[in-house]
């Protein structure tokens, strides 16, 4: 099998036709002129050490040269194997709290760019696996559905923040409900769901959204983002600036405190396990060793070629004319003159 790399610089070969004909138009203007100067005769004489022919065989060199040039710069491949891979994997569901508690601190660098920097983790070891995205704070949104279009899933992941969801507050119970609509229940295989919050809920059953996920099979596995003493969360300015801790009414500092007691419970209900987020730790790493041992069903085959590169030969040919152009003389080569069978012809004194 065969192909190239990158077959976009195979639109460079067009460049070849338009010079052949600038070359062959200036051929013509110096022929022109040379009859304006004098007769073919006397200016034959004249040149008597020059080799047309040479010329041609210089520029042809340099086409051929540039020829090579551009299909190396292609990378012609040719197939040295061809198998048949299945691909299997899970459903993997990240429900990501974007509320403001998640900017608290006690988490470096805060709760929320800790959690994307595991799921950026995750998401770059992902293998088959199909992955989606839920951000809630007091409603839950789909970022991306589940795909295995991992680079389209990373582009989504860095555009999430504190924003992506108007409503203020934390339904968990309102994310589980966002995963149970986007999973496809009539395809068989394992359903994971891992909930990212410092699970402060304060909106809707979460409880009872959990049972009923884990009804039709779905596992549930989450994170706890910071401490259970608590942190401040910090307010910042339009340059990136903290300027204050956000207060309540009364003016005292809020803190935001994890409640590991509704996640573990969540994730027992859910059959899956319980993690605290930590500065040291990949908790979705942990995870995804944990359900990677899980059954996986087959969600499609792909047929995988090797290619060996080949660019490496049309180089060193383009090279190679290079040289032999460089090297090649412009005078008449003697000893070809001597054998030359037109010889006694007219313009044959310029046969090379």
């Amino acid at each position: 099998m065969f192909r190239f790399a990158h077959p976009e610089y195979l639109y460079w070969l067009v460049v070849i036709p338009v010079l052949l004909i600038l070359y062959a138009y200036v051929r013509s203007q110096v022929k022109q002129a040379k009859a304006q100067f004098s007769s073919f005769e006397l200016f034959e004489r004249l040149t008597e050490a020059h080799s047309t022919r040479k010329g041609v065989v210089k520029a042809t060199l340099i086409l051929f040269a540039f020829a090579f040039l551009i299909l190396g710069l292609a990378n012609p491949q040719v197939g040295s194997r061809m198998e048949d891979v299945k691909q299997e994997g899970i459903d993997i569901f990240i429900a990501l709290d974007v509320s403001k508690s998640m900017l608290a601190e006690d988490v470096k660098p805060n709760r929320l760019e800790k959690a994307k920097y595991e799921i950026g983790t995750l998401i770059s070891r992902l293998a088959g696996d199909r992955i989606g995205m839920i951000v809630f704070s007091g409603e839950a949104y789909t970022q991306f559905p589940l795909t295995i279009d991992y680079s389209a899933a990373n582009l989504l992941l860095d555009i999430v923040d504190v924003e992506s969801v108007p409503d203020p507050g934390t339904a968990i119970g309102s994310s589980i409900a966002q995963a149970m609509k986007s999973f496809n229940f009539e395809q068989p295989g394992t359903k994971v769901l891992v909930i990212i919050t410092d699970g402060e809920n304060n909106s809707g059953d979460a409880i009872e959204q959990a049972k009923e996920a884990a009804e039709k099979g779905v596992l549930i596995y989450t994170i706890g983002m910071g401490s259970s003493a608590g942190a401040p969360i910090p307010v910042r300015n339009a340059s990136g600036q903290q300027v204050d801790f956000k207060r309540d009414r009364s003016g005292n500092v809020v803190l935001t405190k994890l409640d590991e007691v509704s996640l573990q419970e969540i994730a027992s209900i859910g059959k899956g396990k319980y993690y605290r987020s930590t500065n040291s730790q990949d908790e979705l790493d942990a995870i995804y060793k944990d359900i990677n041992a899980l059954q996986k069903r087959e969600i499609g085959a792909k047929q995988f070629t090797e290619f060996d590169d080949k660019f490496q030969y049309f180089l060193f040919a383009a090279m190679v004319l290079l040289l032999i152009e460089i090297i090649l003389s412009d005078k008449k080569t003697k000893w070809l003159a001597k054998y030359n069978p037109f010889k006694g012809l007219r313009g044959s004194e310029s046969t090379r």
